[in-house]
């Protein structure tokens, strides 16, 4: 029933949700197309989704990601093989991600039942969790790399240690950072040749494509500073347990919704460590609290040893599983469940229905597609020209008229470029460096004598030119 359930709540977050910026990397990688160049002129937005329709065999994603990129390949070559099996499309390769959590959730069954737990709610408790069911449904690797680490713990409980340790490997071969999770199990469980033998043939092929990767995006996360680090650590941590609820409501509210979520997370980590001994066993309890807390330790030392701060949700979200173990472990009474399971119920509510954790593709798509009428729609560039372009584009009728501004036009180039429209929509979305330049020179080219403003909604801005009567 649990399984059900997810899967009916995993499949409509997935067509629900905006499309977001950094699926359309997967798209474009698996596309044979993974940078593209966009013309200079006008085209319809349609025509990005005929790109992202083009298959890149094994090989060519292998070669495309070592140049371009900065993921392993496992997840990339399991969605390229997944197209051929249910067609193009974001949201068919977001199912994907939500096959792979049906199987992430199964594991927890799994591990729950070794370790005396009870499964279903532990299995409740993990889909309840926002940070678990959002990189649940998004076409990324994460839900792929979360099921191969469950499933690799599980096999450590059953002591199958050879697969165990194939399976973590694979893990770290979809998304480098699972590998935070398999050390944790490795020092834990003071793992056996057997482990050894299963993980390091398996690591091999995500190391060899990290060491040509490893200068990319050098500059994609602010400068490391500790204190700073360490509170937006907590916040994604929080949010990972109860998502954006604190956006859904007032401001004058936010704060009061802040405290108490607050309050109600410190209790339940003091509830669970005060039933500490009834869960599972020694080695189990062990194990389970490495896995929870070794994902914020690890991207602390990512920040600490490269002088950045890789803090994000999703690279939070790998702790989930544990933390819902940890809490079912703890056998709450009816009413801290009840308590836990509404938070959890508004939180996954929230993530299908409210904009407020969504990206701005789908809403600016919209607000262009009023305002447009016969003129074009201006869309930032940004720093490759794929998470807003792609994003906009998917989210934008086929037949919308678009053009690409780049960081480094001209205010003469663009309106050089607009010449023979009679209006543009400025589509608004700043979600890289190179988007945040481009904006205020977006916007300074239509501040002219052949232009007025005549209207303006979500993230978007109409200019008509002056000389026409309507």
């Amino acid at each position: 029933m649990v399984l059900l359930l997810a899967a009916s709540v995993l499949t409509t977050a997935a067509w629900n949700r905006g499309a977001e910026y950094d699926e359309q990397y997967t798209l474009f990688v698996i596309s044979g197309t993974p940078r593209p160049i966009w013309p200079t002129s006008v085209f319809p937005a349609g025509d990005v989704a005929r790109v992202q329709a083009g298959h890149a065999g094994l090989a060519m994603i292998a070669r495309d990601l070592r140049h371009t990129d900065v993921h392993p390949p496992l997840y990339f070559w399991a969605a390229s093989v997944w197209r051929w099996v249910v067609g193009d499309g974001l949201f068919a390769i977001r199912m994907l991600s939500v096959c792979c959590s049906l199987g992430a959730l199964a594991a927890v069954g799994a591990i729950a039942r070794r370790c005396g737990i009870q499964p279903a709610l532990a299995m409740l408790l993990t889909l309840g969790c926002y940070g678990f069911a959002y990189t649940g449904e998004i076409a990324r690797g994460f839900a792929m790399a979360q099921m191969l680490n469950l499933c690799g713990v599980a096999s450590v409980l059953s002591g199958r240690r050879l697969l165990a340790g194939a399976l973590l490997g694979a893990a770290v071969m979809t998304n480098y950072l699972a590998g935070f999770v398999a050390a944790a199990v490795f020092l834990s469980a003071a793992l056996t040749v057997a482990f050894v033998a299963g993980f390091l043939p398996v690591l091999s092929i995500p190391i060899w494509f990290f060491v040509a990767q490893r200068g990319s995006r050098s500059g994609q996360f602010p400068p490391f500073e500790l204190v700073p680090a360490f509170g937006r650590l907590i916040r994604y941590s929080a949010a990972n347990l109860t998502g954006g609820l604190t956006l859904y409501v007032s401001e004058a509210a936010r704060s009061i919704v802040a405290v108490v979520l607050a309050i109600g997370l410190t209790g339940l980590a003091i509830f669970v460590l005060r039933r500490w001994r009834r869960i599972a066993t020694a080695p189990a309890r062990l194990l389970l609290i490495a896995g929870a807390i070794s994902p914020p330790l690890g991207v602390l030392a990512l920040g600490l040893m490269f002088d950045n701060t890789p803090i994000e949700l999703r690279y939070l979200a790998f702790a989930t599983p544990f933390v819902a173990l940890l809490v079912a472990g703890a056998r709450p009474g009816r009413i801290v469940l009840s308590a836990i399971l509404t938070v959890q119920a508004a939180s996954i509510a929230g993530l299908i229905l409210r904009p407020e954790t969504m990206q701005p593709a789908r809403a600016t798509a919209h607000a262009a597609t009023e305002l447009v009428q016969d003129g074009i729609v201006l869309v930032p560039r940004g720093n490759d020209g794929i998470g807003i372009v792609g994003a906009f584009a998917t989210e934008a009728p086929p037949t919308m008229p678009i053009l690409v501004i780049g960081s480094d036009d001209t205010s003469d180039g663009i309106r050089r470029r607009v010449a023979r429209f009679r209006r543009v929509v400025l589509a608004l979305v700043a979600q890289d460096a190179a988007s945040q330049a481009t904006l205020p020179k977006m916007r300074a080219t239509f501040v002219h004598p052949d232009w007025r403003e005549v209207a303006i909604g979500l993230n978007v801005i109409a200019y008509q030119r002056s000389d026409d009567g309507n």
